[in-house]
């Protein structure tokens, strides 16, 4: 019996004559409630399964094996998602009222945790790709501007890669900030496959990052909320990042979900070189298949090459914006024309793209479909007469911390009504949940245009206060 098999465990437990008198309240009692669920497996911390806040067992071993696999110095398994680690790493990482760098389109749990942790937030407002409207890379160059600007930084965070794919040069920016021993956290949610890539050295815990947080579930073989959290430097302490830890993470965690993290972490230790070689001449392929693309353009794919793009460092190529920027379509309407038509269902849609990832358990088949449905869509788009420009939104003005305004009081009025006022909500597309206005701003005229237009090409536009387009403000 190999001691590191949480599943083997799991499923040899479930086959024993145990009773249990502990949670779960279905008792494993497939009898009654049948088999669709894996009731005979799902545990609490029972004798023998170890302590997820306190590992010293098989749980231990799950990070010691997801801290081999990626070559950090300490790792953890999450079942909250990435979002608890995001907390968990800034909450050990600042104190209350601490000034902390951001990227402006940092995750909106990030936010959060910036209220939560009552920190003043500095942004660093990504560069605008021209020919698509997607946000750019962060550049070295910003982040030293920001810390001339601001010696009292505390913490600088980021996101590498983006939703959208794109990559920062998270070597340099790590080195800048170490010259004034200031952290790194990198949100990492959409790149856990990296390392298994030929882009590895674009990875995070690679590149010099001291907290690095992955998604799991959203780029390799695992269910939806594993995530996990990875200490690559001696700056944060585990013991206090495992205190964070507890606080925004369940006490009861799922060992479905473990169990899921463990059989992940098995696949990449036993087959992740393959399967990624496999991968990346599916992506290849794809990629060549594109140049016969007339009207949109997948980005970084086909005729579309990141020497294109001044404003990315670098781009995960598992990621497919489909870009219909110049063209007589949006990103949302693409996205329909897929999902109705094609049956094929995207990841996420913009005004001028849309999004649909892939990863390692994409199949050749499933290349085929898509890259046979771009190509008939091709054929019935035209190219815009004028080459769209895009240029980013600039930064509202600050009125609040984003702790200050959730202790103020104001009223709900429609957006337009909003403008010159400051906001008590954080507004945000989802997905991604980046957000454009941030509770504690002023709403100008150029972020109200900016939500008005998201809506209006069908986006899911969401106000934590309550339903958009109304919004609370004080003057």
């Amino acid at each position: 019996m190999n001691h590191t098999d949480l599943l083997f465990h799991l499923q040899a437990y479930g086959e024993t004559d145990t009773y249990p008198f502990h949670m779960p309240g279905h008792k494993r009692n497939t009898a009654m409630l049948g088999n669709a669920l894996p009731y005979s497996m799902d545990i609490t911390e029972i004798d023998g399964f170890d302590d997820l806040h306190a590992p010293e067992g098989i749980l231990k071993d799950l990070n010691d094996r997801l801290c081999a696999l990626y070559g950090a110095k300490h790792s953890f398994a999450l079942v909250n998602g990435s979002t608890c680690g995001i907390l968990a790493g800034i909450a050990a990482a600042t104190q209350q009222g601490d000034k902390i760098l951001l990227a402006r389109n940092c995750h909106k749990s990030v936010y959060n945790a910036v209220e939560l942790l009552g920190l003043v937030p500095v942004y660093i407002q990504p560069p605008t790709d021209e020919k698509t409207g997607i946000a750019g890379s962060i550049a070295p160059k910003s982040v030293e501007e920001a810390l001339k600007q601001n010696k009292d930084i505390r913490l600088c965070v980021l996101t590498s890669p983006t939703y959208d794919g794109i990559i920062s040069d998270i070597r340099t920016i790590a080195d800048i900030l170490h010259a004034k021993d200031i952290p790194l956290l990198v949100d990492e949610a959409h790149g856990a496959h990296l390392a298994f890539t030929n882009q590895k050295m674009c990875s995070a815990v690679a590149a010099g990052a001291d907290i690095v947080i992955h998604s799991l579930h959203k780029t390799l073989p695992a269910l939806t909320q594993t995530a996990a959290a990875h200490l690559c430097t001696d700056r944060i302490s585990p013991a206090s990042f495992q205190r964070k830890l507890s606080v925004f993470e369940t006490s009861s965690p799922s060992y479905i979900l473990l169990a899921s993290v463990s059989e992940c972490v098995r696949f990449l230790e036993e087959n992740g070189q393959t399967a990624f070689l496999k991968y990346a001449e599916r992506l290849d392929d794809f990629s060549e298949n594109c140049k016969v693309l007339e009207h949109c353009t997948v980005l970084c794919k086909g005729k579309d090459c990141l020497e294109m793009h001044p404003a990315f460092f670098a781009f995960d190529g598992g990621k497919l914006p489909i870009v219909t920027a110049n063209t007589n379509t949006d990103g949302v309407s693409l996205l329909q024309k897929l999902r109705v038509e094609y049956k094929i269902e995207g990841e996420m849609a913009a005004v001028t793209y849309a999004l649909l990832m892939t990863s390692v358990c994409d199949t050749e088949a499933g290349f085929s479909r898509l890259f046979a449905a771009l190509r008939e869509i091709d054929c019935t788009l035209q190219s815009a007469a004028v080459p769209l420009q895009f240029t980013p939104v600039p930064l509202p003005p600050v009125v609040f911390t984003p702790a200050a305004a959730a202790k103020q009081t104001g009223a709900r009025v429609p957006l337009q009504n909003a403008v010159g006022k400051t906001s008590l909500n954080t507004v945000w597309c989802y997905p991604p949940g980046v957000p454009l206005l941030v509770r504690g701003e002023r709403v100008t005229r150029e972020i109200a245009a900016a939500l008005e237009n998201a809506q209006a090409h069908g986006l899911k536009v969401l106000a934590d206060g309550g339903e958009f387009p109304k919004i609370t403000v004080c003057d």
